[in-house]
């Protein structure tokens, strides 16, 4: 291996890039990378730059992004080819192109005046709040998450400046609160800002007892001077009056300091009904991320990425059975591999298609998956009895279509967690009652018709044969 020096197409890159970027997107990605060194592989024949990069997640993302355009334009500089090879070295400080300016201080010697030497950075310690593994580095980003990914990745660089507020909606397990304390973990470890983690519940419990003790000033201190206020659940400040005024002028308070706010909800800001309108109009100002049940592949990088956190070796037959039985989310992966996971550490044996099989078996055939797409359980159902999705959601009511459409409610009721109104709602805007009646309906059948309970079976297995695909 013979060792060159490629830095100077390196550093002309970057300054191309800045340019091309812009200065926000550049420094998100290119400030904490490296240039280590310059090898040509005699084997091979190949020139590589080797490039520092933070972290796995990092280094995925740069590759995945930018690799061809930074070839493209090391190419042009150099006039031959050039491959960009990285390694993983933790936070490091990267070579500027435009290194800083010399100053004299007190007729001392000149000292280059750098972040380093203007605030002295010191570990902080870890959040009192939040969970220290929800990270960036260990959300596995895929095609139903990777646009909210991207977007908390970019608030946490530039924390108030864009996307604010910021709001994560979506059902049970999918990773809201993951990817909002990933926010606020990575301003905390990276800046001085403070920022405050809490859940709707303990906002309210902090609310009551400061009207109990007489120290609403010192709650309002708290809350509307801070740099980054992340509240989860936000649903549940729902039919409660007082809190929502003090929630409304506390986000005015931030909001207009130009500081961050980050809120997760079950469901969009929209459909929170009973909340006052000024509001759920400042949950509409910013950016709204839908997450979704995640998809087969991205199910399997659920599970690989978290045996690996916990240095255990899962065989990828058994990756399979659970990615393939288990759709609903994320928390219910973990919690089956978890099971899997407990037992070969008690058991001291590894784990087995038949030991998987027989420990999960009350997961894999329980009736009810909370988060299980509604969307597909109308699809399935329509496209079993020769109807599309909308003619169940329409307003049609001969007896051919009613039927489908109040088995679909039933299995909806049944396999999901939504309540009698959400699946009001995806049925074009019925009433509650109208559900309810439906599936009356069906229960009154299922003891008249013993075939039913077979199609039901039917429909319950593709159903799930058909999420495991997404």
């Amino acid at each position: 291996m013979a060792d060159l020096d490629y830095e100077g197409f390196w550093n002309e890159t970057l300054i191309q890039l800045r340019n091309d970027l812009g200065e926000e997107e550049f420094s998100g990605w290119f400030s904490d990378l490296k240039y280590l060194r310059s090898h040509n592989n005699e084997k091979t024949g190949e020139n590589a730059i080797i490039i520092g990069t933070p972290s796995a997640f990092h280094r995925d993302k740069v590759a995945s992004r930018y690799k061809t355009v930074i070839n493209s334009k090391l190419k042009e500089l150099a006039g031959k080819e050039i491959a960009l090879e990285f390694e993983i070295i933790g936070k490091s400080a990267k070579k500027d192109p435009h290194p800083p300016k010399t100053t004299e201080k007190n007729d001392e010697s000149a000292v280059a005046e750098t972040p380093e030497t203007q605030k002295p950075k010191k570990k902080r310690e870890k959040h009192p709040q939040m969970r220290d593994d929800f990270i960036f580095d260990r959300y596995v980003i895929g095609e139903n998450n990777g646009f909210a990914a991207n977007a908390a990745i970019a608030i946490s660089k530039n924390p108030g400046k864009n996307y604010n507020p910021f709001l994560i909606y979506g059902g049970v397990g999918l990773g809201k609160t993951h990817l909002m304390q990933a926010i606020g973990n990575h301003i905390h470890d990276n800046t001085e800002n403070k920022v405050i983690y809490t859940t709707s519940e303990n906002f309210l419990n902090e609310y009551v007892q400061a009207i109990q003790d007489g120290k609403m000033n010192i709650f309002k201190n708290k809350f509307r001077y801070t740099d980054v206020l992340l509240i989860d659940d936000i649903q549940f400040f729902q039919n409660k009056d007082r809190v929502q005024e003090e929630l409304f002028h506390t986000f005015n308070a931030i909001y207009e300091a130009k500081k961050q706010l980050v809120f997760t909800c079950d469901r969009p800001a929209t459909e929170l009904k009973k909340l006052d309108e000024r509001l759920r109009s400042r949950f509409e100002l910013g950016l709204k991320v839908d997450l979704q049940p995640p998809r087969y592949e991205e199910r399997c990088a659920i599970l690989r990425a978290t045996a690996e956190s916990r240095n255990v070796v899962i065989p990828n037959e058994i990756i399979d059975l659970v990615a393939q039985n288990i759709s609903s989310n994320v928390r219910d992966l973990i919690s089956a591999l978890n099971t899997l996971i407990a037992y070969t550490e008690l058991m001291g044996k590894p784990i087995t298609m038949e030991i998987a099989q027989q420990r999960l078996k009350s997961v894999f055939y329980a009736p009810r998956q909370a988060n299980l797409s509604m969307d597909n359980i109308i699809r399935v159902v329509a496209e079993y009895f020769s109807f599309t999705p909308n003619d169940l959601k329409g307003k049609k009511k001969s007896q051919n279509i009613v039927f489908p459409r109040q088995l679909a409610m039933y299995i909806g009721r049944e396999m999901t967690d939504y309540s009698t109104t959400e699946l009001g709602q995806e049925f074009g805007g019925r009433d509650h009652t109208t559900v309810m009646h439906s599936i009356e309906k069906i229960k009154g059948k299922l003891l008249t018709d013993p075939t039913l309970e077979s199609t039901i079976d039917k429909l319950r297995q593709s159903i799930k044969e058909f999420s495991a695909k997404f």
